[in-house]
């Protein structure tokens, strides 16, 4: 892995925010057909505040910077997102050193996954964010060779093992069995921000 600095810490605020802003139609789309609609939306607006301060972020000490981005997506993607997204960099925030080994990231990745639990009362299997959060830190608890090439298939297997899944959380759980054979918005997008980061750190 390597050794986080100012520049890898640009890099990696500034991959997963364009990746996210990237794909903001097609998280909208999936919303469309089992939530609000308005999951892209709300997510680009997040990160778009976030690239704001792209150069601030990048000199912070790493909690700092990933205690300002959740406090930034807390403030600005609103809806069910916000809260959970925002207790994700925050905990995260909470529970890294500034320049944490693998296996520190997987312990802060348990306790952000076990956060994001309590204040949205779900749990995995449920068709949420969690339903890739939880398997990419299994993996990554694990360690071994080509990790991160592992850790962004496991990310894009997850979230497409959401789409036969009945959503027992949030908006689409009003669908019942509806909301089967969609894939779940939040889970697309934290695949999303997994893959970033591994494609800036595997590279």
């Amino acid at each position: 892995m390597r050794t986080m600095d100012q520049n890898l810490q640009r890099e990696l605020i500034m991959a997963v925010a364009t990746s996210v802003i990237a794909h903001a139609e097609e998280l909208t789309s999936l919303d469309q057909a089992i939530g609000d609609g308005d999951h892209g939306i709300n997510m680009k607006r997040g990160f778009e505040a976030v690239l704001t301060d792209i150069d601030g972020l990048a000199t912070r000490p790493l909690p700092d910077a990933l205690h300002a981005i959740g406090m930034a997506l807390l403030m600005k993607i609103g809806g069910a997102s916000g809260p959970l997204y925002g207790t994700l960099f925050m905990t995260l925030g909470k529970e890294l050193p500034a320049s944490p080994s693998t296996e520190e990231v997987a312990r802060a990745l348990a306790a952000a996954i076990a956060a994001i639990k309590a204040r949205g009362k779900s749990e995995t299997g449920e068709k949420t964010m969690l339903d890739v959060l939880a398997p990419v830190q299994a993996e990554l608890a694990g360690g071994g060779a080509e990790l991160t090439a592992r850790l962004r298939r496991r990310a894009f297997d997850a979230a497409a093992a959401t789409t036969p899944m009945k959503a027992m959380r949030g908006r689409a759980s009003f669908l019942g069995e509806r909301s089967i054979g969609h894939m779940d918005p939040g889970a697309r997008s934290s695949c999303l921000i997994v893959a970033a980061v591994c494609d800036v750190i595997g590279g």
